[in-house]
């Protein structure tokens, strides 16, 4: 009996002293899977947006973190959302603004510093400070080759040859509004016309019967003539989009069924990068994004991805790319000018071409 009180005491102590330790490992464990949790980064993208998956996943492990990316459609789109949420951002990092709508997003003030590596280093293409440049590529007319040879029609080789009615109902363009890509177009026009001129040309080109989508899948992958259900041979796209066509191709070719036409006042030079979302958090994990966007293998493996050019001289281009040579020439309205007149010329052609 004497025994049995000895050890319920002996025990009782045991067990409060193992209660503290439990406590203290319990904390300690609890720390250390807090420390190990991947640390979850936001990321708005447009909805062209791709990486490779393995590469994507080789970073959250390398880096300790979650990506949760949000596809808000096209570039313009994108912009938006960012811009009607600025007071709970959505996001931590955004990529895709380029240089078309870059002062709009200065202007909204959406945007943070970054001072990393990637921001100084030397690039092919420049954007202005905070985004950090990563990619370029040039809007261009795309044309089917099949549809015109089949009719034995020459393609446009002028923006005035393109505004006579037999020419402006075969093309499909994007809405400015909404989308960086028409956007980008109808700052080439205004480029090299001049604004008043460009905006008759775009009248010229409503009464000749041209087409307006949304954002260019849905021109793309809908309207344009190398679609299932498409009728339309001109399409608004990118200079690469015809390498495109033969990377993706089911058989094997040597030749693009489609082409990019460099006509003056149709190609505009886009470059695309990447910033921080003023009021977004995980800055350290955000930073990392950046810098990953800037290396190599991400410059490598975007070509055919996302389908542009990479910013790093160094970074060789893919093979397909023979299919996609950079235009000569293209055409743009100054930057203080896109700054102060993009938004009164994009209400201008809603005006001019939809109402």
């Amino acid at each position: 009996m004497n025994h049995g009180i000895f050890s319920f005491s002996f025990s009782t102590s045991r067990r409060r002293a193992a209660i503290v330790l439990f406590s203290l490992g319990a904390a300690c464990v609890g720390t250390s899977m807090a420390q190990d949790k991947p640390t979850e980064l936001r990321v708005l993208t447009h909805s062209s947006f791709a990486l490779p998956k393995p590469l994507l996943a080789q970073f959250e492990k390398e880096a300790g973190v979650k990506l949760r990316i949000t596809k808000a459609g096209d570039a313009g789109e994108m912009l938006n959302k960012l811009i009607l949420t600025r007071k709970a951002p959505v996001a931590d990092v955004v990529f895709g603004i380029d240089n078309a709508l870059a002062a709009k997003a200065l202007a909204a003030d959406v945007l943070d510093a970054y001072a990393g590596p990637a921001a100084s280093r030397e690039s092919l293409a420049a954007l202005p400070a905070p985004l950090v440049p990563v990619d370029f590529g040039y809007v261009t007319i795309n044309y089917d080759k099949a549809w015109f040879a089949k009719r034995k029609l020459a393609v446009p080789a002028t923006l005035e040859e393109l505004a006579q009615p037999a020419n402006a109902r075969l093309l499909v363009v994007q809405n400015p509004a909404t989308s960086s890509t028409g956007y980008g177009f109808l700052l080439a026009t205004i480029g090299a016309l001049g604004e008043e001129k460009a905006f008759d040309w775009w009248a010229r080109m409503r009464q000749g019967g041209m087409k307006v989508a949304k954002g260019w899948s849905e021109a793309y992958y809908a309207d344009f003539s190398r679609a299932e259900g498409g009728t339309r041979p001109l399409v608004v796209s990118y200079a690469t989009s015809p390498a495109a066509e033969v990377f993706y191709s089911k058989e094997k070719i040597t030749e693009s069924p489609t082409g990019s036409l460099v006509i003056p006042g149709a190609v505009y030079r886009q470059v695309e990068g990447v910033a921080l979302v003023k009021g977004g958090g995980a800055r350290m994990a955000a930073d990392k994004l950046i810098e990953f966007m800037r290396s190599p293998e991400v410059q490598k493996q975007m070509q055919t991805e996302m389908w542009m050019y990479p910013v790093d001289a160094t970074v060789a281009r893919a093979d397909v790319m023979k299919f996609a040579p950079e235009p000569a020439q293209a055409d743009a309205p100054s930057e203080k000018d896109v700054a102060d007149k993009g938004a009164a010329w994009v209400a201008r052609w809603t005006k001019v071409v939809l109402k």
